[in-house]
C-alpha cells in the first residue's frame, strides 16, 4: 500500500483493491491515500464474499464493492452474475440506471446502460446456496490448517494471512519449486490443481500500450513463477487432503 501513493497523478480517478484468493487487501492505508487525493475506492471483492479486514467485510469499505457469482467462486449461480453494493446514494442511482439500459421511466433513456440485470434463475440459485455460505467459508478454513500443518517445515510457502483479516479461501495457493513440474506431476496423480495466474497484468498482451516489461514489477513476476493453487472446496475429506499434500511433497523430496 505505500507505494500506491507515488503511483497517484492528476489523471487517477480512483483506487482497485483486489482482495485477492479470499484475503482482504490492507484497506487503512488504501483509504489514506484516497482520502488525501478525493480519490474513489472501488473493492474487488469477486473472491473474497464474506471475507473481513479488522471485522468489516469485504466490499463495505470503499466507495463500491464488486462481487461476482461465476460459478467456481464461493458463492456461485448456475451462470454468469455478479453484484455492486455501496452506501453512496448518487452512485446507487446511477448503478440502478445503468443495470437497465439507463432507463427512467420505462422507455425513456438518461444515458445509454447495459442490460446488466441479474437473471432470475442465478437468483434463485443464489438464495438455495447463500444460507450455507459461512458454513462452507468455515470449512475452507478447517481446509486450510490441514494443508498449513502439512506443509509446514517443507519447501512449500503456504499462504500468508494478515492477522487483521479473516480469509474465505477462494483459492489454497502454495508456492513451489518448479511449479509446472509439480501441476504436471498432481494431474498425472488424477488431482485437480491450477495456476492463478501464469502472467502478471502488466506483461498482458491487451495491456502493452501501457509500456511495461518484464523486470518492472519483479513481486509480481516471481509469484506468477511459483504460484499454483490446491483443491479447497467445502467437501474435501482427511483423507483427500492427505492424498493432495502426499503428492506435493513426495515430488519435492
Amino acid at each position: 500500500p505505500e507505494q500506491i501513493e507515488t503511483a497517484v497523478s492528476r489523471r487517477t480517478r480512483a483506487i482497485i483493491p483486489v482482495h485477492l484468493f479470499g484475503q482482504m487487501a490492507d484497506m487503512d492505508p488504501i483509504m489514506g491515500v484516497a482520502s488525501r487525493y478525493k480519490l474513489a475506492v472501488i473493492e474487488d471483492a469477486a473472491q473474497s464474499i464474506t471475507s473481513s479486514y479488522k471485522g468489516r467485510k469485504a466490499g463495505s469499505i470503499g466507495t463500491a464493492g464488486c462481487f461476482s457469482f461465476f460459478p467456481s467462486k464461493n458463492l456461485g449461480g448456475i451462470g454468469d452474475g455478479g453484484m455492486v453494493v455501496t452506501n453512496d446514494e448518487a452512485l446507487y442511482k446511477r448503478l440502478m440506471l445503468m443495470r437497465n439500459h439507463g432507463m427512467d421511466p420505462k422507455y425513456y433513456h438518461k444515458f445509454v446502460g447495459a442490460n446488466f440485470r441479474l437473471d432470475p434463475i442465478q437468483a434463485v440459485a443464489l438464495l438455495v446456496k447463500l444460507p450455507h455460505l459461512n458454513d462452507w467459508s468455515e470449512a475452507r478454513r478447517r481446509n486450510a490448517a490441514h494443508y498449513d500443518k502439512r506443509f509446514a517445515g517443507s519447501v512449500v510457502q503456504t499462504p500468508y494471512i494478515d492477522p487483521n483479516c479473516v480469509t474465505v479461501y477462494n483459492q489454497y495457493c502454495i508456492r513451489v519449486p518448479r511449479r509446472d513440474e509439480v501441476v504436471a506431476h498432481l494431474k498425472a496423480n488424477k488431482i485437480g490443481c491450477e495456476i492463478y495466474y501464469p502472467v502478471p497484468l502488466h506483461l498482458q498482451e491487451c495491456f502493452s500500450y501501457l509500456g511495461y516489461s518484464e523486470g518492472d514489477f519483479p513481486h509480481a513476476e516471481k509469484a506468477a513463477e511459483e504460484i499454483m493453487a490446491l483443491p479447497i472446496y467445502p467437501e474435501l475429506t482427511d483423507e483427500m487432503k492427505d492424498a493432495v499434500a502426499d503428492c506435493v511433497l513426495d515430488f519435492l523430496k
